[in-house]
């Protein structure tokens, strides 16, 4: 369990909670440890990534974090930042794939800003490739110019694209790839490749291409057209916080880092949200969710995740909302009370 900055350490603890509730009810035995990620290891140590914490990491299951980042460590100048934490665990661990589903409970219409009649019925998945593409190229900055590199390789794009396929063969079989191929010449190999390995690994799929601009669109005016979509590492970071608007809250979103090995990384997809920190009002149904997902993609255990998922559905359904889903004129509930009310329906 890394916290780390602003409601991270909230939210995790919510998390935790949930996690002992499982390991009680169904027998099991579940052993956590708590390190330091982002800026809060920046402060004791001088590193957003300490050795103990990647000693621990790399000898655990699973990874439950909570959030990285702060204004007092948001110099982008400066040569040491939380965010640097982040993408080194990732690629420590080898987690290439970012899972990050988005399902509209109908007791949320009235949060979200978009008409309800376009939220019926949306249950989709973006995978986005989490370790490659301009977030990892190299960085140059000379006097009065600055460039960042994009690369993907054919074997990074065929590995994240057989990710999406064997979702969406377990789903509804639709799979949307997104891209800038008018553009870009890394959006140009990455169609060539979705191409290719879908025609040949999975050609039962139903296969559409969108550029990047135009799934922007289509997301908030046919939703629940989506099943599966598929998108390099920046395009995947900003579709996935536009998609949220149609879950209601950035609160409420999950998401499961995997790769070819046996840990995943676990969080939910909001910040450090340090203007929240400390307050208890944090939504923790993200993180909570997140660790439905670990519970489902590292221990295998179906059963338990389902149950996670349905208490979280359960409880927003008898108007419990934290203060970023209440509606005017409601009472929103603590974090603390949330967390309460979703272990209750744990039954």
């Amino acid at each position: 369990m890394l916290p780390g900055d602003g409601i991270g350490p909230e939210v995790t603890a919510a998390g935790h909670r949930v996690l002992k509730e499982i390991a009680q009810r169904f027998d099991h035995s579940f052993k956590f440890e708590v390190h330091k990620i982002g800026g809060a290891a920046i402060e004791s140590s001088g590193d957003p990534l300490p050795e103990e914490t990647i000693a621990s990491c790399e000898r655990c299951n699973a990874v439950l974090l909570g959030a990285v980042g702060g204004p007092q460590w948001s110099d982008p100048n400066a040569t040491v930042r939380p965010e640097q934490g982040l993408l080194r665990l990732r690629a420590l661990l080898g987690v290439y794939a970012n899972l990050r589903p988005v399902k509209f409970i109908a007791e949320l219409a009235d949060a979200s800003p978009i008409k309800t009649e376009l939220l019926w019925g949306i249950d989709l998945v973006v995978v986005r490739e989490l370790t490659g593409g301009i977030y990892f190229g190299e960085k140059t900055r000379k006097g009065d110019w600055a460039s960042d590199l994009c690369i993907y390789s054919t074997e990074e794009i065929e590995r994240i694209v057989r990710v999406a396929g064997r979702l969406a063969e377990n789903r509804r079989g639709k799979l949307c790839s997104v891209d800038k191929a008018n553009v870009l010449e890394t959006s140009r190999l990455w169609r060539e490749v979705t191409d290719r390995v879908v025609d040949e690994e999975f050609p039962s799929l139903e296969l559409e291409v969108l550029l990047v601009d135009a799934a922007a669109m289509h997301l908030l005016t046919r939703p629940n057209e989506f099943d599966v979509i598929v998108t390099e590492n920046m395009f995947g970071d900003i579709l996935t916080d536009e998609a949220s608007v149609l879950a209601g809250s950035l609160g409420m979103l999950p998401s499961a880092s995997i790769g070819d090995g046996s840990v995943g990384l676990y969080e939910p997809i909001h910040g450090s949200a340090p203007d929240l920190a400390g307050r208890g009002t944090a939504n923790p149904c993200g993180m909570i969710a997140s660790a439905a997902m670990l519970l489902r993609h590292s221990l295998n255990l179906e059963e338990e995740a389902a149950l996670i998922e349905a208490a979280i559905e359960s409880a927003i359904a008898t108007g419990d909302r934290t203060p970023d889903l209440a509606r005017k004129g409601e009472t929103p509930v603590s974090t603390d009370d949330m967390t309460d009310r979703i272990i209750s329906f744990l039954e």
